[in-house]
């Protein structure tokens, strides 16, 4: 009993010291629609620091007193670090909306006109800015086919083929 209450205080106090920074970028191909539909998962806490380092105005994404302003903020942010190239053509994703979920932010964007997805260009410095130790992590799907990849900072470029 008393191992095991030292092995969870270690463990809790290694956690407090070394928080994890990681963001998710979930990117499907919807062929019937011909889109490519992107969710970018974020640690609401850490999304608001980074936002604030570029407003003069509060960031609350919870709790917004400006919605709008808080839309505009993520759409700026995230085209501003997220670039894609969809089979060699640069894309400019459309900014759907966001939401809340437990601890996390998802913002959701949508790539008209994308027939095919053969290949993918990623460069990503997603919260870069915030912290030296983030990770991103990106899952695309195409043809029926899932590829996944971690992007550990500095490195910010991946492709993907299917």
């Amino acid at each position: 009993m008393a191992n095991s209450m030292v092995q969870w205080l270690i463990t809790a106090s290694v956690a407090l010291l070394h928080p994890f920074f990681v963001s998710v970028i979930d990117i499907s191909h919807n062929e019937k629609d011909a889109t490519a539909e992107i969710s970018v998962r974020i640690f609401t806490d850490d999304l608001e620091k980074t936002l604030q380092k570029y407003s003069k105005a509060k960031v609350d994404i919870i709790h917004p007193a400006d919605k709008a302003f808080i839309d505009q903020q993520l759409n700026t942010y995230i085209n501003n670090t997220l670039h894609l190239k969809i089979n060699g053509v640069p894309a400019k994703p459309k900014y759907i909306g966001y939401e809340i979920i437990k601890e996390s932010t998802w913002a959701y964007f949508e790539v008209a006109g994308v027939k095919e997805l053969k290949k993918l260009d990623v460069d990503c410095s997603l919260l870069h800015d915030f912290e030296t130790s983030q990770i991103n992590i990106f899952h695309v799907k195409s043809k029926g086919q899932e590829k996944s990849y971690k992007l550990d900072h500095p490195k910010r470029v991946t492709s993907f083929d299917f």
